[in-house]
């Protein structure tokens, strides 16, 4: 049985939801948003927009950013996002632990 899905909705837009958060952690993991955007076979800029809607979505960024040079520039999580991250997370595994009884009889429910 797999995990539900926790999307939090303020003001009625999509703050944050599984697939942001995974781009979040990816970019975590990787340290640049298109490095992020190949891992989870997204596009550049689709991954780009998110990242932008999450900033300015946010009292503050959750991603800073640094153009290419030598380095060739990159991403990662302010400490900000690194907070919200864990927030989610803590958030995901309370509704789960919440809802497993209702899960568990609603999944004798589906065609499997």
């Amino acid at each position: 049985m797999s995990k539900p899905a926790v999307r939090i909705l303020l003001g009625g837009a999509s703050s944050l939801g599984p697939g942001k958060v995974a781009l979040l952690e990816e970019i975590g993991r990787h340290g640049s948003i298109s490095a992020a955007a190949r891992a989870m076979d997204m596009s550049y800029r689709r991954a780009w927009l998110l990242v932008e809607s999450m900033n300015t979505g946010f009292s503050q960024p959750l991603v800073t950013t640094a153009t290419g040079g030598k380095r060739g520039g990159g991403a990662e999580l302010t400490e900000f996002g690194r907070e919200v991250l864990r927030r989610y997370r803590e958030m995901e595994q309370k509704a789960h632990r919440a809802i497993q009884s209702e899960l568990d009889a609603f999944s004798t429910l589906m065609r499997t």
